[in-house]
């Protein structure tokens, strides 16, 4: 059967089963497109057709993507981004004041919609709340100087627990650990009862406080704040602290206690009861005796 008569029972343009394909491979475009690609690995192709066109190269977008494809230079997609890994061993639970803080934030929002977070510091041994610092924007740099403020009143810590969010994480955060001295403790990703301190605090804080508060202005937010940690810290028991408050239970801790404990222990031990004459009972050795 000859050509024409194939292409008429097939319904078929004799100028298609003719054509000659005139586009060539272009060696040099695919070379310096690879080029360019390992030198940029994060450019998709749409990147690299910019920077072909930027040295000469005429090529249509859609013939540059199916060179792409064919080269396998697609840009893989991150898992997730990087974090910062915590340790498996289990965290002791401080026995004296400033041995370790617990630091976390807590979002909640104006009455006109707009948010705002609060930075909430809490000392593990004493459960005192030490900052409650509000603002719309908190970064890492933010964090270190409210922490330096801090420590020129309070002291500085041994040991500060936090979550691997991005303003923990900052270089900010790492050259105040740094320069302070402190060992800085990251909870493992996605483990937020490793930081049950802060968060049983962050959970009363919600509860007690700021469900039950309209904030009209940022500026009212920080009053009612200092005013809700004075009364958290000062008068409200806790039921960890034997039902005292976090101000009494610290009182507790105070070097003058601490002489009087170990004078009284060093001393000979009361009696517990007084010897009683045959025949007749002492009140006192009964009252002794409990």
């Amino acid at each position: 059967m000859s050509e024409r008569r194939a292409c008429t029972v097939l319904g078929c343009c004799r100028m298609t089963m003719r054509y000659q394909g005139s586009r060539t491979d272009d060696i040099d475009l695919r070379d310096r497109m690879k080029a360019i690609a390992h030198e940029r690995r994060r450019f998709g192709y749409r990147r690299l057709h910019v920077l072909l066109r930027r040295e000469g190269y005429v090529v249509n977008h859609k013939r540059l993507f199916r060179m792409y494809r064919e080269e396998k230079l697609s840009v893989r997609r991150r898992g997730c981004r990087k974090r910062a890994l915590g340790t498996r061993a289990p965290m002791v639970i401080p026995i004296a004041p400033n041995e370790r803080w617990s630091l976390d934030f807590v979002s909640d929002q104006l009455t006109d919609g707009r948010r705002f977070r609060v930075l909430t510091v809490v000392d593990d041994c004493t459960r005192e709340c030490l900052a409650l610092i509000a603002d719309t924007s908190l970064s890492g740099l933010r964090v270190a100087r409210e922490l330096e403020t801090l420590m020129t009143t309070r002291g500085k810590p041994k040991m500060i627990v936090s979550d691997n969010g991005t303003e923990f994480t900052s270089n900010a955060i790492l050259g105040f650990a740094d320069r302070h001295k402190v060992d800085w403790h990251y909870i493992a990703p996605g483990k937020p009862m490793q930081n049950a301190f802060i968060e049983s605090f962050n959970g009363r804080l919600r509860d007690e406080m700021l469900n039950e508060t309209l904030f009209p202005s940022l500026s009212y937010a920080r009053i009612a704040l200092r005013e809700w940690r004075a009364d958290y810290n000062g008068n409200r028991p806790h039921s960890r602290l034997g039902w005292l408050t976090p101000a009494e239970y610290a009182t507790t801790f105070t070097p003058r206690r601490d002489l009087a404990l170990r004078s009284i222990a060093n001393s000979t031990p009361a009696p517990v009861f007084h010897q009683a004459q045959q025949g007749q009972n002492n009140p006192r050795s009964l009252r002794h005796a409990g």
